[in-house]
């Protein structure tokens, strides 16, 4: 009887053992299956909310604030004088990308009331944009054009370059202002470059990237009123674009970090338009500025030290035209290509403080 009860005992644990060891496996199996799966379905954004609808707060003339997403709206009067509330119609923002900090790059399709132009058009507003004690405040608004062709995308809203992750870092560092960051395509196509310029017979890129993709801003956001408040960056074709629309309209835009540009227009598209090339180049409108003595402007310039082609044109712009208004600050990149992370990486070094000195920041409530 013993016996027996023992045998039982026994036979009863082994298979509960056994039972248990199953279970480990089963639960093994599915974590290795899972371990697995899960960045091929992280891949395929199944548990990202791309696509989803999102805004930044805006209320007001714009209607009320919707999608989720970022807080933040304007819930009463201007902190000051400074300050332009938005204006709206509210546009349709949909989530691009998500920064390391949580907050959305956010991108939707817009059509210029001056150009004509419909494109798309990413935005990113920093964590201190939804901070309570600014809630009635503008922001400062750096527009960031791409180099290449900058359609149909502006790769400045992808997360890789860390662009929006490092001016979040900067910000808080006091080597940045916590700039609303926005993202125009470039061109029209990706065939031709169009010099950010109204170029006869063709989509007036200048009047898109100076003055619609400003007013798509002031609908959406609280922004500064003066030229303090508003500037460019951009790379290589983006920089001159950038560089061109600070000094062709030093009554909009303040300062621009101008990284490995081209200093003077040389799209095709202006065979036979002599005249208008002319009035959208650097040069000369750095001269026109030096003439009629300002408005001030700030002009960052950045280069590697492997841009051997770029290196003499860049020098030669400042030696020439860095006096009287037109300000100047070079950043040279050890080792720097012509790519964006090399640019990135020179705007940490000293570019970005450097624009952020002479420029707005918000206004908290007291």
């Amino acid at each position: 009887m013993t016996h027996s009860a023992n045998g039982a005992y026994q036979s009863q644990g082994h298979r509960r053992a056994s039972r248990a060891k199953r279970w480990i496996l089963v639960v093994a199996c599915i974590a290795v299956l899972g371990a697995i799966a899960y960045p091929v379905l992280n891949y395929f954004d199944v548990f990202s909310d791309k696509g989803e609808s999102v805004s930044f707060g805006q209320s007001a003339a714009g209607g009320p604030a919707g999608g989720g997403g970022q807080a933040g709206g304007n819930n009463g009067a201007p902190a000051d004088s400074k300050t332009q509330m938005p204006t709206g119609p509210q546009a349709d923002f949909k989530v691009a990308n998500t920064v390391e900090d949580g907050t959305k790059i956010a991108v939707t399709t817009y059509t210029g009331k001056k150009s004509g132009f419909t494109g798309k058009v990413w935005v990113w507003a920093p964590k201190q944009y939804n901070d309570p004690k600014y809630k009635n405040s503008g922001f400062p608004v750096l527009v960031a054009l791409p180099g290449g062709n900058g359609y149909p995308m502006n790769y400045w809203m992808g997360t890789d370059l860390k662009l929006e992750s490092s001016i979040a870092q900067w910000s808080q560092e006091g080597k940045s202002q916590p700039f609303i960051v926005v993202m125009p395509v470039l061109n029209p196509d990706n065939k031709y470059y169009y010099d950010g310029s109204d170029i006869p017979n063709q989509p007036k890129m200048g009047t898109w990237l100076s003055e619609d993709v400003p007013d798509l801003v002031r609908e959406n956001f609280r922004t500064l009123k003066s030229r303090d408040g508003w500037a460019f960056m951009g790379s290589s074709s983006g920089g001159f674009s950038g560089l061109k629309a600070v000094l062709q309209k030093p009554d909009k835009f303040k300062a621009v970090i101008a990284s490995g540009p081209d200093i003077v227009p040389d799209s095709p598209l202006w065979a036979g338009h002599d005249q208008e090339k002319a009035a959208n180049n650097p040069e000369l409108l750095a001269q026109k500025l030096i003439d009629t003595k300002g408005p001030e402007v700030y002009l960052a310039f950045q280069y590697g030290t492997k841009e051997t082609s770029v290196i003499p044109k860049v020098d030669k712009f400042i030696a020439t035209y860095g006096k009287g208004p037109i300000h100047t600050h070079l950043q040279v990149i050890q080792g720097g290509e012509h790519n964006a992370k090399t640019y990135v990486k020179g705007m940490g070094d000293s570019s970005m403080k450097w624009i952020s000195d002479h420029m707005e920041g918000p206004t908290p409530s007291s």
